[in-house]
C-alpha cells in the first residue's frame, strides 16, 4: 500500500522541494503539525521553525522555514514559504549573531523596538541553528 503524497515546497525564487513524502512536520501559528497521506483538507499559516520531510523510503530531510502557508488536500500538500533553506545553505555564524541581536533587543527593549519583529527574528535564527545542528 502506497502511503505517500505529492509534496511541493515553493518559495518566491524557486521550487524548493518537489517529490513524494510519507510525512511532513512543521510549525504553524497553532502549533506543531504532522501531515500524512489522506490528512483532513485544510490550510494553515506557517510559523518560523524546522520542517522535516520524510520521504517514502524513510529518508528524512530537514530544512528551516520562515513563514508562509500550507494547503493540505488529501494526496497533495503544497507549502508556500517566504524562505526555505537546506542545512548546507545556512551560515551558522550569521544565524548565531542574529540570535544574539534579537535576544538583546528583547531583553533591553530599547525605545522604538518592534517586539513582534524581534521575536520573529529570534525564531528564524533558532530554526536555522537547529536545522544545521
Amino acid at each position: 500500500m502506497d502511503n505517500t503524497f505529492k509534496l511541493q515546497v515553493i518559495c518566491p525564487d524557486r521550487v524548493f522541494y518537489e517529490g513524494e513524502a510519507s510525512m511532513l512536520e512543521l510549525n504553524t501559528i497553532e502549533g506543531e503539525v504532522g501531515i500524512y497521506k489522506h490528512h483532513v483538507p485544510m490550510t494553515m499559516i506557517i510559523a518560523p521553525g524546522a520542517m522535516t520531510i520524510t520521504e517514502g523510503d524513510g529518508t528524512k530531510k530537514d530544512a528551516a522555514v520562515h513563514s508562509g502557508f500550507i494547503e493540505v488536500l488529501g494526496e497533495k500538500v503544497t507549502v508556500l514559504a517566504e524562505v526555505a533553506e537546506w542545512p548546507g545553505e545556512i551560515d551558522v555564524e550569521r544565524a548565531e549573531r542574529a540570535k544574539e541581536r534579537a535576544e538583546k533587543r528583547l531583553e533591553e527593549k530599547p525605545t522604538g523596538t518592534d517586539i513582534a519583529r524581534a521575536q520573529t527574528a529570534l525564531q528564524r535564527a533558532i530554526a536555522r541553528i537547529y536545522v544545521v545542528k
